[in-house]
């Protein structure tokens, strides 16, 4: 059972990567799979369940990527260059598992904080600044996804401006709080 499940979310990943989520019905799926859209019940209750599968692949493999790239170069920008390419090289899979509320209720546990643990440590542990980072990031790729960037903009100068202004601000904010400062604070 566990094997036609896989089955069925590798078809539902082929037809998104492909051809977007929309194309993506149970019907697309059952035919993909070589089944009748009534048996893909029998593995999920419906395309929600189905999208969730997809989402969780896509958060573990976006994981996978950023750190293999934080390994391989530290840094922000190394980072930030990372995740563009692999969010521009899956466009749908991107829009999936981050252009729609997240079901962290289905998520497997800690699989949204190892998705998010390399930005965090990129940005010595600030939530707040980790958290401005991301909508940066995800700000810059939906646009560049939507052609919203005139055709001459100079996009890795923009976001080499964007991560040096997020690394400053979270190396200042580390700094004074080795120094002593008082903490930031609360909200």
């Amino acid at each position: 059972m566990a094997d036609r499940a896989e089955q069925i979310v590798s078809a539902a990943l082929e037809i998104l990567e492909r051809d977007g989520a929309e194309a993506m019905s149970m019907r697309a799926i059952a035919d993909r799979v070589g089944i009748r859209a009534p048996s893909l019940y029998k593995h999920f209750p419906d395309k929600a369940a189905v999208e969730t599968a997809l989402i969780v692949a896509g958060m573990a493999e976006t994981a996978d990527h950023l750190e293999a790239a934080e390994a391989a170069e530290p840094g922000l920008l190394h980072l930030a260059r990372a995740y563009r390419a692999h969010a521009l090289s899956h466009p749908h899979m991107y829009r999936l598992t981050a252009a729609q509320p997240l079901p962290r209720h289905a998520l497997p546990e800690g699989l949204e904080e190892r998705a998010a643990a390399p930005l965090f440590r990129a940005v010595h542990g600030d939530p707040d600044i980790a958290r401005a980072t991301w909508a940066f990031a995800h700000g810059m790729v939906m646009l560049e996804l939507d052609g919203r960037f005139p055709p001459d903009a100079d996009l890795d100068t923009a976001w080499a401006v964007g991560c040096t202004a997020f690394e400053s601000a979270a190396k200042a904010r580390h700094h004074a709080l080795d120094d002593g400062a008082p903490d930031r604070p609360a909200n």
